[in-house]
């Protein structure tokens, strides 16, 4: 039977709670290596102990039980007869990375079908072995912690500019949002969602942010490399824009249609409007209507008889 590298990296992934890299992978194969080849030990029970046990001597090699003095001498350090042939013998002297790789995605699909209550995740710190989401509330209900709180809109705005612009300043911030940013970094700083990197090389030194492991945990990638790109501005298009929002100047007269002083050049064209005449006040308007009203009524009262003279004199028809 070969060798099973799946079965084994799953009893390493069972046995730490920490992410499991790919080179502590290779560093215990190393290590079972060269366990292997160090010298066992024997029980010389002819030598006097100060505890009265017995005391150790080195042996190149595998040691039978001898008989010393009619006694059997024991074998503290001879490697057990291992049995398992699929788990320690013909073990590969170097595993490669591709190798680890694509035995941890199997597992990983394995899990998947399944439908076991683990997952197989590889995050920015290594492969680690989690429950599955649906499980989360019975997680939570034997730890007595409460259900996670989403992130506000205001947030996950805040943690996009930090997550593409790191590392940014408040300042930097707040000018691409246009509104505070204090409340949702302090938000971000409290979940370790961003952290502080430094401060930047600017007139007060102000603090720069950038994003945490914990970040790319939370939204599903092992770097920032992986994030998508930007469909709408490059990050050289944004400097410049953040360079020109920074340093805007304020409007001129000229600009604000204002008269200049002498010397500062011609004035801006201010020609005369022309405005029609509308009364200025209600009662002039209901005047206006009035007037209106009653030469309207006074034109239909003089044609009344005129229409019914005309009626009168129309010839009576049979």
């Amino acid at each position: 039977m070969a060798f099973n590298l799946k079965k084994v990296l799953k009893a390493l992934l069972f046995s730490s709670s920490e992410p499991l890299s790919v080179k502590d992978i290779q560093t215990a194969f190393a290590r079972f290596h060269d366990q292997a080849t160090l010298p066992m030990a024997v029980v010389d029970p002819t030598a006097a102990a100060a505890e009265g046990e017995p005391a150790e001597v080195p042996a190149e090699e595998p040691v039978a039980p001898l008989a010393i003095e009619g006694e059997v001498a024991e074998v503290l350090a001879v490697s057990p007869v291992e049995t398992d042939a699929e788990l320690y013998q013909d073990v590969p002297s170097l595993i490669t990375a591709t190798q680890i790789r694509e035995a941890m995605d199997e597992l990983a699909a394995e899990l998947r079908t399944a439908d076991d209550i683990y997952l197989l995740i590889d995050g920015a710190s290594g492969y680690r072995l989690v429950t599955h989401p649906r499980f989360a509330r019975w997680i939570r209900i034997k730890r007595d912690e409460p259900a996670p709180a989403k992130l506000t809109q205001s947030a996950l705005e805040t943690l996009s500019i930090v997550a593409y612009r790191q590392p940014v300043t408040r300042t930097e911030i707040e000018t691409i949002r246009g509104v505070s940013a204090e409340a949702g970094l302090n938000k971000l700083l409290e979940r370790e969602l961003v952290y502080i990197v430094g401060r930047a090389d600017l007139p007060g030194r102000p603090l720069q942010y950038g994003t945490t492991d914990k970040f790319l945990e939370f939204v599903g990638v092992k770097s920032l490399v992986e994030l998508p790109a930007s469909d709408v501005l490059s990050p050289r298009q944004i400097d410049e824009w953040l360079k020109t929002a920074t340093n805007a100047t304020p409007p001129a007269d000229a600009e604000m249609g204002l008269p200049l002083e002498e010397g500062e050049g011609d004035s801006p064209n201010r020609s005369e409007v022309d405005v029609e005449h509308v009364p200025e006040s209600a009662e002039s308007a209901a005047e206006v209507f009035i007037e209106a009203a009653a030469a309207d009524a006074a034109a239909q009262t003089e044609s009344a008889p005129a229409d019914a003279e005309a009626d009168d004199n129309k010839p009576a028809t049979s």
